[in-house]
């Protein structure tokens, strides 16, 4: 009998060991599989950013090429600025003059949408609300109607709204919104309507990048006009015309307005430099949407005339007189930035060439001023009022924290400073401040907190760069001035799906927006590995191959990691680098193009449009022949491709398939556009490769 006890005990303390090892194993495999999940979490996350901040830079650029030709484009070719003027400085339509004009406006009994009338009340607002949800348009009759009031309302307000919560319980701050209107309602519905006793701070970025843009801002607007003393917004660096043009709301608000569009835009783009730059709250918050430099004051600050400020990526104009370009424009190098390093790089202290500022040479008398891939050296004007009242602005809207100390040009974004955490600690004792609140940069968790503590960033746009790649977030603030976070997700699909599967997803979206880069590069990259490959293998080492990639593509990314997703390894373990284009073709067969110019289309193809929608009035898509001669010999003048008049001429004449004179130029930039393939495929595979994971 004690034998047969002794037996059991020994069996059971068997089963008990293998019942141990069995989960350390288990353990030691999930640990090791949520690590590489947060592995591919990170890198595509880092691609996003990456991406992001460098289109940003593009714009930047782009922007500082428009304002160099409009201040001197009669000196250098010997003709009107009319082109870029019509971005830059439109003319006022007498028609907008007349604040009674949106009364000649029909609207038909056939219309079902809200009918407002000013002053607005809480029905008003609600039937916005209905009509938001229900898809409907709101008529441009009541849409000029509400533009035209926010702006009457908007030239009474200081540059700088101080708050108190003396008589409030909470105040809630909320950051970028992007268009994303459903992201505004589950706001909405979590923390209650704007009202007296729920007051609001947006924090500017409510447009572009999202397809309900004109809807965020008509309701952010209709509770401002309803709610003067508890609706707050501050500018964002997207609340510029000039921004919108790249990144979607001009499209936008055309493709919903097509007769009364344009008045809106000249609207829009006076709203914008109205809205205030900050907001402070009891003396101890302050709230703007990209940050400070070491030069922010706020007393300064709050004395600008800031609605001659229309544009913070148009800088601020010289005369022909005060920078002798001619000669220098023809003197000028052409040299590339080589530091796209993100905001944790240590390389953040290097120059860059993309920002939007007249900074000195070495040469105390002399200025560096940027246009896309050049640099030109002027004779330097002396200072002027309206220079320092635009940097304060720049510096507001565009710039980012860092961890290291000082303070130094954003070369992640090529505007604005990175500032450290020296920086904010001497604003905050010179004002009394105990706390900054900005918004700008998307975190994963819709918020984060850096300096110590003394900075927080607020982030409302979930989803920003995929489905289930990010939350959003508001924080709010009582009478003792804690911060108390709330974060939320819109979701249609993702609650369905995996942790592996929102990860996977978001990877691929990431991955193709990459390959897009390599391919608009294609020329480039193939110049670079073949310096390596010597001798025409078509192969080089994976050491070789990362190292063309960033320094042709300039994006901090770990291209080592990213390997197998990009290109393939030949049998002698080197990579076989023409494999990083074989999955990829433009849309639509190309146009008999010089390969240079195709490359220059692939790359520049955005800017292109940009453009081609500058000229394009009536937003018909079509362009005359020679504007599109006209549109690229300006164009390919700066950006130093060698492509001569003969080239854009055959260009030209393939592309107009009906040889009436116009130019169907989205069909035309439909070709230069990427298309992946094998994505198909590739998703098929993936799911297989992900299910034998499982």
């Amino acid at each position: 009998m004690g034998c047969g006890t002794s037996i059991a005990t020994e069996t059971q303390g068997k089963s008990m060991e293998t019942a141990m090892k069995a989960a350390v194993l288990i353990q030691r495999w999930y640990r090791r599989y949520i690590a590489r999940l947060e592995m591919r979490r990170r890198y595509t996350w880092n691609i996003f950013q990456s991406i992001e901040y460098a289109g940003e830079q593009d714009q930047l650029q782009l922007s500082s090429f428009f304002s160099f030709m409009l201040d001197n484009f009669t000196q250098l070719n010997g003709n009107g600025p009319d082109l870029i003027s019509q971005l830059l400085d439109p003319l006022v339509d007498p028609w907008l003059d007349r604040e009674t004009c949106y009364n000649q406006i029909h609207v038909p009994e056939s219309y079902t949408g809200p009918r407002l009338s000013f002053p607005l009340s809480v029905s008003d607002t609600s039937a916005l609300l209905s009509a938001f949800k229900e898809q409907q348009t709101l008529h441009a009759r009541y849409a000029l109607q509400l533009l035209y009031e926010t702006k009457k309302l908007l030239k009474q307000m200081p540059n700088i709204i101080h708050l108190s919560t003396s008589y409030i319980k909470d105040i809630t701050i909320c950051g970028d919104l992007h268009g994303r209107l459903d992201d505004l309602l589950l706001i909405f519905y979590k923390n209650g309507l704007p009202s007296a006793d729920t007051p609001y701070v947006f924090n500017g970025d409510f447009v572009d990048r999202g397809k309900k843009s004109m809807e965020v801002v008509i309701l952010l607007f209709a509770y401002l006009l309803l709610y003067p003393d508890s609706m707050h917004l501050n500018r964002g660096n997207h609340e510029d015309h000039i921004m919108n043009l790249r990144y979607g709301f001009t499209k936008e608000v055309m493709q919903k307005y097509k007769t009364h569009g344009h008045e809106m835009l000249k609207l829009f783009q006076d709203i914008f430099s109205l809205l205030p730059v900050a907001t402070v709250i009891d003396g101890k918050i302050l709230i703007v949407h990209g940050g400070i430099s070491d030069q922010t004051d706020l007393d300064f600050l709050s004395s600008i005339e800031r609605h001659k400020v229309k544009s913070a990526l148009r800088f601020p104009r010289h005369s022909v007189g005060q920078l002798d370009i001619g000669q220098s424009c023809r003197q000028a190098k052409r040299t590339r930035s080589t530091d796209a390093s993100r905001p944790s790089s240590s390389r953040s202290q290097s120059k860059n060439q993309g920002t939007p500022s007249l900074r000195s040479d070495s040469t105390p008398h002399t200025l560096q001023v940027p246009f896309l891939d050049s640099l030109s050296s002027v004779p330097a004007p002396s200072p002027a009022q309206h220079e320092r009242e635009w940097k304060q602005i720049v510096d507001i809207l565009w710039s980012d924290p860092k961890t290291q100390e000082g303070c130094s040009p954003n070369t992640f974004r090529g505007g604005g400073c990175y500032f450290g955490p020296d920086v904010t600690q001497r604003l905050l004792l010179r004002h009394g401040l105990q706390l900054l609140i900005r918004s700008h940069e998307c975190k994963q968790e819709g918020y984060e907190l850096c300096h110590g503590g003394q900075v927080i960033t607020i982030f409302s746009a979930s989803n920003y760069y995929e489905e289930g790649s990010n939350r959003g977030a508001y924080v709010k603030l009582g009478r003792e001035l804690v911060p108390r976070f709330y974060q939320y997700q819109v979701s249609r699909s993702t609650r369905k799906l995996t942790l592996t599967q929102r990860v996977r997803a978001a990877e691929g979206s990431a991955l193709r927006a990459l390959k897009e880069k390599l391919f608009a590069h294609r020329c480039e990259l193939m110049a670079g590995f073949l310096q390596c490959d010597r001798n025409n293998t078509g192969s080089v080492s994976v050491s070789e191959w990362a190292q063309v990639l960033e320094s042709v593509l300039r994006l901090d990314l770990p291209w080592r990691t990213l390997r197998p997703h990009l290109t393939r390894l030949a049998p002698d373990g080197s990579v076989d680098y023409p494999s990083c284009f074989e999955d990829m073709g433009p849309g639509n067969p190309l146009p008999q193009v010089a390969p240079n110019l195709a490359e220059t289309l692939f790359r520049y193809r955005t800017d292109i449009e940009i453009i081609f929608n500058i000229i394009d009035k009536d937003h018909s898509g079509l362009i005359s022949a020679e504007e599109f001669r006209h549109t690229w010999r300006l164009f390919s003048a700066h950006l130093g491709v060698d492509i001569n008049d003969r080239a854009i001429d055959d260009l030209a004449r393939s592309i107009d398939f009906n040889k009436d004179g116009s130019i169907d130029f989205t069909e035309f930039l439909e070709a230069f556009r990427v298309v992946h393939k094998l994505d198909s495929k590739d998703q098929h595979l993936s799911g297989k490769m992900d299910g034998e994971k499982c």
